[in-house]
């Protein structure tokens, strides 16, 4: 049997979620919850920072749920893999109309097991109020610099 290279398509939304691209440094976590700006829409909160990785990745993501609301870890890792699935959809959203590069940690802060389509939709909402956010932001970073 041969195997044929697979084909990629330059306009073609990347729905990976690779190992790069997922947010692991303590130091970022730290300067998350200590200088980082948020966005919620609930039963979901993002809390971001701009940042400058060594990899060539436009944006690092983590998620989280609380152990206070969620005691038992099934149900914390099942709400954490519907969050990055949720994220993993629809991270091009953020990527590509983003220029600087930013790290993101998304913490589910309700108190029932969420369904999954629910989750989908919030984090729709989340990423592009993110979106809207972070382009004021830098309207406003550039007209200071005109100053």
């Amino acid at each position: 049997m041969q195997h044929t290279a697979i084909r990629t398509v330059e306009n073609k939304p990347d729905f990976s979620y690779s190992r790069a691209e997922k947010l692991k440094s303590k130091k970022l976590f730290e300067k998350m919850f200590a200088e980082g700006k948020s966005v919620a829409n609930f039963p979901l909160r993002v809390i971001y920072v701009k940042a400058d990785f060594k990899d060539n990745v436009p944006i690092k993501a983590g998620v989280t749920v609380s152990k206070r609301n969620f005691k038992s870890a099934v149900k914390r890792n099942r709400i954490k893999r519907l969050l990055r699935e949720a994220y993993r959809l629809n991270k091009s959203m953020v990527s590509n109309n983003s220029t600087d590069k930013y790290a993101l940690l998304i913490l589910y802060l309700g108190k029932e097991m969420p369904e999954s389509k629910a989750v989908h939709q919030k984090m729709e909402v989340l990423l592009d109020k993110f979106n809207k956010k972070i382009a004021q932001e830098s309207k406003k970073s550039t007209s200071e610099e005109i100053k």
